[in-house]
């Protein structure tokens, strides 16, 4: 993605994380998909989605997306907390596309990309961002298979 575009996109999901992260929230909450999350308190699930907002250009540009994302859920125990929290895996991901359509929701109210020539450089753009997502659903299903192995052991 040519840097300028790239630039206002990660800007946004880093400036405006929290307000991102509260949309989300209200979709996640009021979503038939992911009713395990309204036994979670708010200010958690808002504590998850600004961090992976406000990480995600860090993601974005490093040199192996897959290991930045790896990194970054290590760092964070985000499957860990979901796992321990009783969210089954079909909605810790979900919430993971949820998260991932709200990115471009508050792109288009912003009109962040409005001319014709931006299109190409978004597609580069959503290209990116969908990978980075991808990696992270593939991660939180290794992480809940394995935590899902460590239980079993212990009982």
């Amino acid at each position: 993605m040519h840097r300028a575009l790239a630039d206002r996109l990660i800007d946004m999901c880093v400036r405006d994380s929290e307000l991102i992260a509260e949309h989300w929230y209200k979709a996640l909450i009021g979503n038939p998909r992911t009713h395990s999350y309204n036994s979670i308190p708010k200010a958690t699930c808002l504590r998850h989605a600004v961090s992976f907002f406000k990480n995600l250009g860090n993601m974005y540009l490093a040199e192996s997306a897959y290991k930045a994302v790896e990194e970054y859920l290590d760092i964070t125990g985000f499957a860990e907390d979901q796992f321990a929290r009783g969210i089954p895996l079909e909605e810790a991901i979900y919430a993971l596309v949820l998260m991932r359509r709200e990115i471009w929701l508050q792109s288009e109210r912003q009109s962040l990309f409005n001319i014709p020539e931006d299109m190409y450089e978004l597609v580069l753009g959503i290209n990116r961002i969908l990978l980075l997502f991808d990696y992270a659903t593939y991660i939180l299903i290794s992480k809940y298979r394995e935590i899902s192995k460590k239980t079993a052991k212990l009982i």
